[in-house]
């Protein structure tokens, strides 16, 4: 009789969230997704598109709360502290581990302080120069750079941006001395670009394409590991000799705080690849110039480990001041 209590105490004991798991439906009120960015850019577009889809598959509201700032330690810090009961999201992104490199302290570890769930998409950062520029092609742009050191600087959004970075380590793996000049915005990439401040910029392509397909810019690479969809006649920049190991592309995932049971994180992980296999999940997200992808928590894991290895040696090789 004793033997008997003291499995059923046991029992009763052990993993308290599987009790929990088997009387309430999950989810059981409205979903949180914290983007930490603000409203109507690719991260934020991406999680209003795969949240109203998981809310027609769960009967829930899925709201998107935008909370910028900080580098994203914000948002984190809010997920990162948030009950571990799968109602509350953050939108992650290669700005998570670009911020783990840049700043010196983070109120959250990204390794530790979150569950991976899911990968949600990929999408391209490009090589562009203005509709007027001499150079026709990657290879002419980089020729003429190693010609004429000093003489075409290389524009991006602000410093620690993965579009700076990129532009850093297309530069330096491309043997280019130029000089890579950030501005505050693309608006004011694409007037320096115009004016003849810059000769070349690198930038997320979904912004790029109306100007591209206007013939106000011209499209000389794209930077990930094919060529992109809407611009098949444009090479990767992985193409051009000696570049062969160049990739980067940007992402967006979803991930969870750190104690979220493995049954939710199951659950959550299968709900979003179901989503993002569906032809109006993925269409809406190809208008995006997003390509759909889902993933195993374990390989977004793998994922984010490997971006800020890269991009925190990217940061100290280029010598950005930490902040």
């Amino acid at each position: 009789m004793i033997h008997r209590r003291q499995l059923l105490q046991a029992a009763l004991c052990a993993t308290p969230w599987v009790g929990v798991l088997a009387q309430t439906p999950f989810p059981s009120k409205p979903v949180r997704i914290i983007v930490p960015f603000g409203p109507g850019g690719v991260a934020d577009l991406t999680a209003r598109t795969v949240g109203q889809a998981l809310a027609q598959a769960w009967g829930q509201p899925v709201v998107v709360d935008n909370r910028p700032g900080a580098g994203g330690m914000v948002a984190g810090e809010l997920v990162a502290r948030a009950e571990p009961d799968g109602h509350t999201l953050l939108l992650m992104s290669n700005a998570t581990a670009v911020s783990a490199g840049l700043f010196k302290t983070q109120p959250f570890n990204p390794r530790t302080d979150f569950a991976p769930v899911s990968l949600l998409g990929l999408f391209d950062m490009a090589v562009v120069v203005p509709d007027h520029s001499p150079h026709k092609t990657l290879a002419d742009l980089l020729a003429f750079g190693r010609a004429h050191p000093g003489q075409l600087n290389l524009g991006t959004i602000q410093t620690g941006s993965t579009q700076h970075l990129a532009a850093e380590l297309f530069r330096s793996q491309a043997q280019w001395a130029a000089q890579t000049i950030p501005y505050n915005g693309t608006p004011a990439v694409l007037n320096a670009l115009r004016g003849g401040q810059i000769g070349a910029a690198v930038e997320i392509l979904g912004p790029l394409k109306p100007h591209i397909q206007a013939k106000s810019l011209r499209l000389l690479a794209v930077m990930g590991e094919q060529r992109a969809a809407d611009f098949p006649g444009t090479p990767a920049v992985r193409e051009l000799a000696g570049l062969s190991a160049f990739q980067v592309s940007s992402w967006n995932a979803l991930a969870a705080p750190a104690k979220l049971p493995k049954a939710l994180l199951e659950r959550l992980n299968t709900d979003i690849t179901r989503v993002l296999n569906t032809p109006e999940v993925a269409g809406k997200l190809g208008a995006l110039n997003v390509q759909a992808k889902a993933s195993t928590p374990a390989q977004l894991a793998q994922l984010l480990d490997n971006d800020i290895r890269r991009w925190t040696d990217v940061i100290q090789k280029a010598g950005i001041a930490l902040q």
